[in-house]
């Protein structure tokens, strides 16, 4: 199993010093940023495109930026992201698009890739894509806006997709993302997760000790 791994959500940080709020995160020791894209048609919201990834590596950001495209056709925007320094691009298997190309396509730009599954999407819709990816994403809430509580029932889930890696000896980390505190980190770690996507239960810390406690505690 991997090493646990944090990685902060800026999409939980200060919108108006987006910036400050990744500098936050590396200062604080997160190994990885993770990066809400979201098109207002695959799920109801929208965030940022590849103009802030690009921004924030010009700021000095050298942070691993964990890229996650809630896109209806996330194809279409692989090497925009790729271009703006995103180190991994996650794909969903939900919408309708060629899966495997798109993952041959991240990875030919020198990225590695993820697919991610919402919670009304069970396990068996990626177990044909499992020696393909660099990483499984499981939502374990409804994309599309921060602070929504953490669904239980997508423990099972995790530990069907564990069971597929150790048995059929594959390396790809199983992150997790939706209302992870330290208590359902310590729950997902249990179910074979290892790296743990954290927004407002991160950015909610009051000072720079706080921030590398939330860290160190995942």
């Amino acid at each position: 199993m991997h090493a646990s791994l944090l990685a902060p959500s800026l999409l939980a940080g200060d919108h108006a010093q987006l910036a400050t709020s990744a500098l936050i995160a590396a200062t604080a020791g997160a190994p990885w940023l993770h990066l809400d894209i979201m098109d207002g048609h695959f799920v109801p919201n929208l965030t940022f495109g590849p103009e802030v990834p690009a921004a924030l590596r010009r700021a000095g950001l050298k942070t691993f930026f964990d890229t996650h495209l809630m896109l209806s056709e996330p194809q279409k925007y692989i090497e925009a992201f790729a271009k703006a320094g995103a180190n991994l691009i996650s794909i969903h298997i939900e919408p309708s698009y060629d899966h495997v190309a798109t993952l041959a396509q991240i990875r030919a730009l020198g990225c590695q890739n993820g697919i991610v599954l919402n919670p009304g999407t069970p396990a068996s819709a990626i177990e044909h894509l499992l020696g393909l990816v660099d990483l499984v994403l499981v939502m374990t809430v409804q994309p599309g806006f921060g602070g929504q509580p953490f669904r239980t029932d997508m423990l099972p889930k995790l530990r069907e997709i564990d069971t597929w890696r150790r048995t059929r000896h594959l390396n790809f980390r199983l992150e997790v993302d939706g209302g992870i505190d330290l208590a359902r980190a310590a729950e997902c770690r249990a179910a074979g997760a290892d790296t743990f996507v954290a927004g407002t239960s991160f950015f909610r810390a009051t000072d720079k000790s706080a921030y590398a406690a939330a860290i160190a505690q995942m």
